[in-house]
């Protein structure tokens, strides 16, 4: 072998794995029996909202916030908290974008209103609202399919977490019956 100390390293290496791959008869991967004696399951399924179930939704609470006077964002996330849409009504305020997508976070992570959410945080030590990027006031929404949460709605500009959440659950209820 020629070159570097290191090069010839890693080349012994890999020729030593080669070698050991068949010595022991080293096959193309195969999942591992599971304990119930099927195959572990390697990819998994998730439901994702649509985008025209985003549009359904968005246009819904809009509709409600212009009903109530209220000047808005409203913004869906995806069941992982990436944004999928974002609505910045009329008039809404610079921090309402930012107040409605960590409501819609908050929302889809743990698959419960934030204002129910917001309920349980209490005292002076570590609790779930310490985790970035979430918001504990009321206005976030998750959207469920077949019993899990598959988006986030958070809405953010009125002057309560109430009105705000009222508007999300008027752009929920848009789509419910088409949730499976």
């Amino acid at each position: 072998m020629t070159g570097s100390p290191r090069t010839r390293l890693i080349a012994g290496t890999l020729s030593g794995l080669a070698v050991m791959a068949g010595a022991f008869g080293a096959a193309p991967a195969q999942a591992a029996p599971a304990e119930n004696g099927r195959a572990a399951q390697a990819v998994v399924q998730t439901g994702v909202l649509s985008a025209d179930a985003a549009l359904t939704i968005a246009d819904a609470a809009m509709k409600e916030a212009v009903k109530q006077k209220q000047r808005v964002t409203v913004v869906i996330v995806d069941r992982s908290g990436a944004t999928r849409l974002v609505l910045k009504g009329d008039g809404a305020g610079p921090q309402t974008e930012e107040s409605a997508r960590r409501k819609a976070f908050t929302a889809v992570s743990f698959g419960r209103t934030t204002s129910e959410l917001g309920k349980g945080v209490t005292g002076g030590g570590p609790s779930i609202a310490d985790i970035p990027g979430t918001l504990f006031l009321g206005g976030g929404v998750p959207v469920a399919s077949e019993g899990a949460p598959v988006a986030g709605i958070g809405v953010g500009g009125a002057p309560s977490g109430d009105i705000d959440e009222a508007i999300a659950q008027a752009g929920l209820k848009a789509v419910a019956g088409r949730l499976r």
